[in-house]
């Protein structure tokens, strides 16, 4: 695995999670305190006016921090700023990337998104990672 600190502008980390399931939203659900149905019900998901349930955005946004887990003995995200462009659901499959946009002695800036399995961007925003 390269090191983080090595990374130049234009460089990329990416990963494809498994499909989205029910399990997923059930357990989000009760670490997150969020038991909004529309997540974990799909009548009440329909009655909201939705095709199906939904990923809490905070998940998503969560799982996108995944791509910098191997890289916590070099630093840590030091800033976070995110802007939720989408709706995931059942079995969506999610791509998060995170490109090199600044590197610096003390931090990488990276665009991040994430993208479904149709290429829409559900969202995006930037990751500053503090170097040690």
């Amino acid at each position: 695995m390269k090191q983080i600190a090595k990374l130049t502008p234009g460089e990329k980390l990416e990963i494809t999670l498994e499909p989205v399931t029910r399990m997923d939203l059930i357990k989000y659900s009760g670490s997150s305190g969020d038991f909004n149905p529309i997540h974990t019900v799909d009548e009440e998901a329909a009655k909201a006016g939705l095709p199906g349930i939904i990923a809490h955005g905070m998940w998503t946004m969560g799982n996108l921090s995944k791509l910098f887990t191997p890289y916590y003995e070099e630093g840590f995200i030091q800033d976070y700023k995110i802007r939720f462009s989408g709706m995931v659901f059942l079995n969506d499959v999610l791509t998060l990337s995170a490109q090199v946009d600044e590197s610096t002695d003390e931090y990488l800036d990276f665009n991040v998104k994430a993208t479904n399995q149709n290429g829409k961007a559900v969202i995006k925003g930037m990751v500053r990672f503090s170097k040690r």
